[in-house]
């Protein structure tokens, strides 16, 4: 059943469109993430489709009697009552149910006088059965729920709103909205002020929500475990999506790749047509060339106004009329301006490389105690590390995960036991709140102070990480938090660390830039200890978790989902591998033998139930690394070729036998170099 439909929906902000001829549609079971790049428009749209915001273009249909609640970012919001205590805000969802209290303790209490009508214990049961099917017994529970899910101690249930934080304010706000239970529910970065134990308590529960779900976050692991489909938001168009966060990137990667191999196929075939037209214009096939000038004019003039998807399978009858034939040279020119398609939006190109090798021991430590003299903080299991290890460090905010670092760091000394680093260590440390930036500085000048370059290697530098034109003449103070966070690691890709301290890198990141971070650290050739509620990364790069509990640092070797597990008390199966290294052996159930049977040879189960070797998570990173790069060079290879055949061509043209000799040698090269190298990935991809 359909709930809400948008039909050609627009909106802009003066004379900046932000995204035009939308089509959306929900159904009452739908579970959508929405994702796309910061200022793509996601917000503005979830204001549209609640009725807060009237689309410039466009119209939204609801179903009738359709309830909805919306979670807004932003922490100005607006209660029941500016007076109430948080308990009392939950009460205010179920109001009719106190009125039907009142109703049943007045009626009580002409019962309780002896000589009470018929009317009245008929009234008082009517009342009694409307309350219980309400939920009136089960309210107070209800409340208590989600009040402890979202993290409020009992304590905290009396404290007025107004004294509340924002980020207290907004788990109250969605606490209310939880408990109303609307057909449709619409949520703005849900999980930005909840711990991880709150956010597990929320994903169980919207995994059990009975009505619609429409959720904008850049967490990704929790998109996956709660929603079935996702809309992606870019500055031209919305796409549609089934399946779960992971099934989308997957399924968007595809469609990229496919849109790519059209446009340079497309692009190969009219490159080809106009250097026809270019030899034989005014050749002897002058006619041939006029009429393939004609049709190549149509089709740039089609890419330049429709794309190359748009025009897929239609004529251009269809979606064309007439047009001025180009010069062989404006076609060329036209051409060569006609850009790749922008599905893809613009992403950091970050390079993480070590500049020299650290000893295989990375860490070890014995009866350590970490925190201040006056305050230990906890004490730890004996740890240690090896050269390509990811810990991931988890814990409560507050429990001394950015302590932990400082302490390996050495800018604070442990209060007992041993702490041992390796040799040739090079630290790269990257700072939850950018303290190490100078905030009274421009972005420019603070990359130039840290790396002696040039002002225009500087700004080349830069524009990897997304600050380009004016941007890198911004003082960093006025940076919103995903600026600052790319400026950090910018600079710390000039450090050449092989150990990375990493405290929350990815916070304010959008989506894109956390998926550019999560596979340079995959092909990282170093040790990381990483500090992060994006458990999306963390389940992607641990191969140790470090859990900050009850005043202790415990050990558990193995991913974070093997961590998961063992955790919950469920069994592991096939994933069993929680040390090192560790392998299973196939298990082969023979027959039992009776004392009558002779005795069989079983020498050939040794063979066949031998331990299938596997590999730890550090080996399966660093093969992951090695086809990663090998795949980096097998496509700057081709590019190379690409620009050899071109190359070639220009010089055919151009009569220059002595350039077709030495470019056809050349390439004679990259081909056998190009074969070596798929050899050589098909070997490691086995």
């Amino acid at each position: 059943m359909i709930i809400l439909q948008g039909q050609e929906l627009g909106h802009a902000y003066g004379a900046d469109d932000l995204f035009e001829n939308l089509k959306v549609q929900l159904s009452h079971k739908d579970r959508v993430g929405m994702v796309g790049p910061n200022g793509s428009g996601k917000t503005t749209l979830l204001l549209i489709l609640s009725g807060l915001l009237e689309p410039v273009e466009g119209v939204v249909t609801r179903r009738e009697g359709l309830t909805l609640g919306y979670l807004r970012q932003e922490a100005v919001l607006t209660f029941a009552g500016q007076d109430n205590t948080i308990f009392e805000e939950m009460l205010t969802v179920f109001s009719n149910l106190k009125e039907l209290e009142a109703d049943m303790r007045e009626l009580e209490e002409k019962m309780s006088s002896g000589d009470a009508p018929n009317w009245v214990f008929d009234e008082y049961g009517r009342i009694q059965d409307l309350y219980s099917h309400g939920g009136g017994y089960e309210y107070q529970h209800e409340i208590e729920r989600v009040l402890t899910g979202l993290g409020f101690d009992r304590e905290q249930w009396q404290l007025p709103l107004t004294k509340l934080s924002g980020g207290q304010k907004t788990r109250v706000l969605l606490g209310r909205l939880l408990l109303e239970k609307p057909d449709l529910l619409i949520l703005d970065e849900p999980t930005n002020h909840l711990d991880t134990t709150a956010v597990e308590w929320l994903e169980k529960t919207l995994r059990q929500w009975p009505g619609a779900l429409l959720v904008v976050s850049h967490d990704r692991y929790f998109l996956d475990r709660v929603i079935n489909q996702v809309w992606e938001l870019n500055p031209d168009v919305l796409k549609q999506f089934k399946g779960n966060y992971t099934s989308f990137v997957t399924q968007r990667d595809i469609e990229w790749e496919r849109e790519l191999d059209l446009f340079t196929t497309e692009k190969e075939r009219l490159e080809k047509e106009l250097a026809f037209v270019q030899k034989h214009i005014a050749g002897g096939k002058t006619d041939i060339a006029k009429g393939k000038l004609r049709r190549l004019t149509r089709d740039i003039v089609l890419l330049e106004e429709v794309g190359l998807l748009d025009r897929q399978g239609k004529s251009w009858l269809e979606i064309g009329g007439r047009v001025r034939t180009f010069s062989p040279n404006e076609a060329a020119r036209r051409l060569k301006a006609i850009e790749s398609p922008a599905g893809r939006p613009a992403k950091m190109k970050i390079k993480l490389k070590p500049t020299q090798k650290s000893s295989d021991l990375v860490l070890r430590t014995k009866k350590l105690q970490v925190g201040y003299p006056d305050a230990p903080l906890f004490t730890t299991d004996d740890l240690e590390l090896e050269r390509g290890d990811v810990v991931a460090l988890i814990g409560p905010n507050g429990s001394g995960k950015s302590t932990m670092l400082r302490t390996i760091l050495g800018e604070l000394k442990q209060i007992k036991g041993k702490l041992r680093l390796g040799d040739e260590l090079k630290f790269g440390y990257f700072a939850q709140g950018h303290e190490q930036l100078d905030m009274n500085k421009q972005v420019l000048d603070e990359l130039l102070d840290h790396v002696p370059m040039s002002e225009t290697d500087g700004r080349t530098f830069l524009g990897q990480y997304l600050f380009r034109g004016d941007d890198v003449f911004k003082q960093i103070k006025d940076l919103s938090g995903g600026e600052r966070g790319r400026l950090a690691l910018a600079l710390l890709a000039l450090e050449g660390a092989n150990f990375l301290l990493l405290d929350e890198p990815t916070n304010h990141l959008d989506i894109p830039s956390q998926e550019v971070l999560q596979t340079v650290l995959e092909r990282f050739d170093g040790t990381i200890v990483l500090v992060s509620h994006d458990r999306y990364l963390v389940n992607r790069l641990a191969t140790q978790i470090w859990e900050l509990r009850d005043d202790h640092l415990h050990l558990f070797e193995g991913t974070y989902q093997q961590f998961l597990a063992v955790r919950d008390g469920k069994p592991l199966d096939s994933v069993t591998a929680v040390s090192k290294g560790s392998a299973s052996a196939s298990k082969v159930t023979l027959p039992a033998q009776t004392k009558d049977d002779e005795p069989v040879d079983l020498s050939w189960v040794e063979e066949v139930a031998a331990p299938i070797p596997q590999m730890s998570r550090k080996e399966r990173r660093q093969l992951s690394r090695q086809i990663a790069e090998l795949r980096d060079e097998v496509e700057e290879t081709e590019a190379w070729i690409e620009q050899l055949q071109f190359d070639i061509s220009q010089a055919e043209y151009d009569q220059d036998e002595e350039k077709v000799s030495r470019f056809k040698t050349e390439l004679s090269v990259a081909q056998l170099e190009l074969d070596a190298q798929i050899a050589r990935l098909d070997e490691l991809m086995g």
